[in-house]
């Protein structure tokens, strides 16, 4: 990995030096990244595509149809109590392995892929529960590295439709959509086994339907303002909701957070004597430059510094949630509490060099360059521009913007207003989206009118953003960034003939 050529653009010493003083609220992103510079390419995402076989196809659709039926992601009712109990008449399925928890505001998809990476290059069987999905709802379940098949998909929710009925008939609400997904993938963990699994909490932490685990590490990552209806408006009461997938016994392992959050998990850990390492501190970035596909990083873990570690993801936020996802694995192996001995080296570069997370900075079209990031508030649209910015050297960037009508929309879009030459508003199919003509209105106020183009239709703005992109040439530059939700990434992904 020493070998790899540093990109010849951007200050190297520069972008070092800024580790040391960066705002941490700046770096956070559920992201991956692709780089226009690449030569060999990054790891394939993996996204599944529909099932080639109609009558599997068909199953899934159904199964997708009952689960429809159910409370969204969106509905909660603030309580463990469903899901405990579909636990209990499964068995207690989740604890029959040791889990990894993670929780946070952005980066957390990313950051449990990387985990996931390292534990598989130690040979060790993973499970890995991640939401919201890109395009497949298979992709929210994940056995040794990859999404489940359709088929074992179909399978899982077999097994598990008695139980949960049962359970609904003795509660006062049906279990959610997300509550019997957490259900199946517990199931299908225990029914692999897995020798460990890596859990992404959906929203907050304490009532969030995955905090039936015990797990022996607790993952912060970095905490925003975001689900301000359900989880709190300051960083302290958000941080106190997810908190709580914080265990006696466990060590937490805490990105960069801002102060008033990190009082609240450093208080949490003390009451019920869990053990603490800080990025900054105990573990994180030491340097970072530049490679071609991706940047060469040095983490300093709890065991010691790791050199040279190439990452195909781009962005100084990537190279954060690598340290987090090594501290948290060295956690797990009992590095820094039982021994010091570092993990081995050549391993940590192999897992990290294979890390992919689709729908982040990827991209999926050349001539013009049209790249998908998922980011849909305002920190993740902040590191998502500072990262294309680093990334990719566009001449002219044209935003391709459709989001959700609970986020924080305006500020999403000023963060994009720098890097954005113009924008398309849009929408995606959501019964979630924001109405066109009303981000339209946001978006007008924040660029201009000369700069914002109206296209209800996705596939309108990705045609009405690439034409704009080529109006500079065949090889000036042009590109197109398709953002603002993961639904509106999804539905781009597969319009442009991905999945």
């Amino acid at each position: 990995m020493s070998e790899l050529p540093p990109n010849d653009s951007g200050s190297f010493d520069e972008i070092v030096a800024a580790e040391t003083d960066r705002d941490p609220d700046l770096a956070v992103i559920e992201a991956g990244s692709r780089t226009l510079r690449t030569q060999g390419g990054p790891p394939q995402a993996d996204v599944p595509a529909r099932p080639e076989d109609p009558e599997v196809d068909k199953a899934l659709r159904e199964v997708e149809a009952e689960l429809a039926t159910r409370w969204g992601e969106t509905k909660l009712e603030p309580s463990v109590a469903r899901i405990a109990a579909l636990m209990d008449v499964l068995g207690e399925p989740q604890r029959s392995y040791p889990s990894i928890h993670i929780t946070g505001t952005n980066g957390k998809t990313s950051t449990a892929r990387m985990i996931e990476a390292l534990l598989g290059a130690f040979d060790l069987r993973t499970g890995r529960y991640t939401s919201p999905h890109v395009q497949s709802i298979t992709e929210r379940i994940s056995l040794d590295g990859a999404p489940v098949s359709a088929e074992r998909f179909i399978e899982t929710y077999q097994d598990v439709k008695p139980y949960v009925e049962m359970v609904d008939a003795q509660q006062e609400y049906r279990l959610s959509f997300f509550e019997v997904l957490t259900g199946m993938a517990y199931a299908a963990f225990a029914d692999a086994p897995v020798d460990v699994a890596v859990v992404e909490v959906g929203m907050g932490g304490t009532w969030d339907a995955t905090n039936v685990i015990d797990a022996g590490v607790a993952v912060v990552t970095p905490i925003d303002l975001d689900h301000t209806d359900r989880l709190g408006t300051t960083s302290a009461e958000i941080a106190t909701e997810k908190s709580g997938i914080v265990k006696p016994d466990a060590t937490v392992i805490m990105a960069q957070q801002p102060v008033d959050a990190a009082q609240v998990l450093l208080k949490k850990a003390v009451e019920v004597d869990a053990t603490v390492a800080r990025e900054g501190l105990e573990f994180g970035v030491v340097a970072r430059q530049v490679a071609v596909g991706g940047q060469l990083v040095t983490l300093r873990g709890l065991g010691g510094e790791y050199p040279e570690v190439y990452l195909p993801l781009h962005g100084e936020h990537q190279a954060h949630n690598a340290a987090v996802a090594l501290a948290a694995v060295e956690a797990f192996f009992g590095v820094g509490a039982r021994h010091a001995q570092p993990l081995d080296v050549d391993t940590v570069r192999k897992a990290f060099a294979a890390v992919a997370s689709p729908g982040r900075l990827e991209v999926v079209r050349r001539s013009p360059t049209v790249v998908l990031d998922a980011a849909h508030n305002p920190a993740g649209a902040r590191a998502a521009a500072a990262a294309i910015g680093e990334a990719f050297q566009f001449s002219r960037l044209i935003g391709v913007v459709g989001a959700s009508g609970d986020k924080d929309v305006r500020g999403l879009l000023e963060a994009f207003e720098p890097v954005f030459a113009e924008v398309v508003v849009t929408q995606n199919t959501s019964h979630r989206a924001m109405d066109a003509d009303e981000l339209a209105a946001i978006a007008v106020e924040v660029f201009g009118e000369d700069r914002v183009q109206v296209e209800p239709r996705l596939p309108d703005a990705l045609e009405a953003a690439i034409t704009l992109a080529e109006e500079e040439g065949e090889f000036a530059g042009g590109g197109v960034l398709v953002t603002g939700s993961v639904i509106t990434v999804g539905e781009a992904r597969l319009l442009l003939g991905r999945g």
